[in-house]
């Protein structure tokens, strides 16, 4: 019974996110150090100590059997999470994560717009799927009339809805809303036949700089990526220089190449 029990202890240990796992995947001692979080697939249904990773910025937990969400409204600068493909019936907690700009959580159990309030005051949120057609996952209120429009009137700040462009920079809407713009600045206020003149002073009807592109926001999950390939490439370079050092000091050895002093004509 006894042994039993250890076993049981076991297995559920396994299924949740630990300090041991987050070391042993990221290779990181400080759990405040990660900043990418790849669990992809792991059987995992308790998401553990995730939350003590407060800088983590880009987080996949997909294909999980993960319920709860809890511990990532902790996570105040997570900018990337994906947790396609589990079993989570609300997105309440990620309320609290006031940085993210890209979700994924097509093939979970959303079946009413309400479990998606939480969602309403993130002001960086860009991307939003909650469905995905190439991989068949869904979420019951994908099905629900009038699906689309209502998501657009929820999140009016979310630029792409299920990989979908539907407003802000970039957007066909957005550019035909400059070219009309640009068109009424130059339209002329005065003098000639046939030309109409403005009543009363025009103003203009979005605030100056509006359509000016944004400056881009520096991403350490960029920067982290950089480094770690140029320290994977710095090290290729290593490893092939000390293999053709390797490779020269063996055919000496072998004496494969001729030493050409050692012929006598």
């Amino acid at each position: 019974m006894e042994a039993r029990g250890e076993k049981a202890e076991e297995a559920a240990e396994a299924l949740r996110i630990t300090a041991q796992l987050l070391k042993a995947k990221t290779g990181e001692f400080d759990l405040e150090s990660i900043l990418l979080l790849k669990l992809r697939g792991l059987g995992l249904s308790d998401l553990g100590c995730v939350g003590e990773c407060a800088n983590l910025e880009w987080l996949d937990l997909s294909g999980n059997a993960i319920t709860h969400l809890g511990p990532l409204a902790s996570l105040k600068v997570l900018a990337v999470l994906n947790i396609s493909a589990n079993r989570v019936a609300t997105l309440e907690p990620l309320a609290g994560c006031e940085s993210l700009q890209s979700l994924n959580a097509a093939g979970n159990l959303l079946s009413g717009f309400q479990q998606l309030q939480g969602l309403a005051g993130l002001r960086h949120l860009e991307s939003v799927r909650l469905c995905s057609p190439a991989g068949c996952l869904s979420n019951p209120l994908c099905a629900s009339p009038g699906y689309r429009s209502t998501m657009a009137e929820m999140f009016p700040g979310v630029k792409v809805i299920d990989g979908e462009r539907v407003s802000g920079r970039g957007s066909e809407l957005y550019r035909l809303c400059q070219d009309l713009d640009s068109s009424l600045k130059r339209f002329p206020g005065s003098g000639g036949a046939g030309v109409l003149e403005l009543v009363g002073s025009a103003k203009p009807w979005v605030a100056d700089g509006y359509w000016d592109l944004r400056p881009t926001r520096r991403s350490s999950i960029m920067e982290e990526a950089y480094r770690q390939f140029s320290e994977a490439l710095q090290e290729c370079r290593e490893l092939s220089k000390r293999a053709d050092d390797t490779i020269t000091q063996a055919e000496r050895a072998l004496n494969i190449r001729p030493d050409s002093s050692s012929y006598v004509f």
